[in-house]
């Protein structure tokens, strides 16, 4: 007796394999990407020809000079690194991240060493952050 084959039909395209690439990718991206928390500063730019704003209570204030040292409320620091002036500036905030920092530079300050007290005050929490200015008319500075 000779049984007759019966003829399996393929329906379609088996998707599992597809579906394993899939997960697979979805993984790979997940675990290679990077989350990072991207901190930004609060700026208040003051205008060169503005009114002059007033500060009062405590403020913290960072000097540049020309050859890019730092001075935080009239004190020099000894080393000129981030890390000098972050703890020059905790000390002299006392930990208390809501005061307002003023960052007076130099015309002829290196734009590094500018950018560098503005980081480190933005690494310690300082969220109100101003630049003095000089107004061209009358020179004298402005914040």
């Amino acid at each position: 007796m000779k049984f007759k084959r019966q003829r399996v039909d393929d329906g379609g395209v088996n998707l599992t394999p597809l579906i394993d690439v899939v997960f697979l990718l979805l993984i790979f991206f997940m675990v290679s990407t990077t989350f990072t928390k991207e901190s930004r500063l609060n700026l208040e730019l003051p205008s060169a020809q503005g009114e002059t704003s007033l500060q009062e209570g405590v403020v913290l204030e960072v000097v540049v000079d020309a050859s890019g040292h730092y001075r935080v409320n009239e004190r020099a620091l000894a080393l000129h690194t981030v890390e000098a002036l972050m703890k020059a500036m905790a000390d002299a905030a006392q930990d208390n991240s809501d005061i307002p920092v003023i960052i007076t530079a130099d015309a002829k300050s290196p734009h590094q060493s500018v950018i560098t007290a503005m980081d480190a005050a933005g690494r310690l929490g300082f969220a109100k952050l101003s630049l003095t200015t000089q107004d061209p008319e009358t020179n004298s500075a402005d914040q």
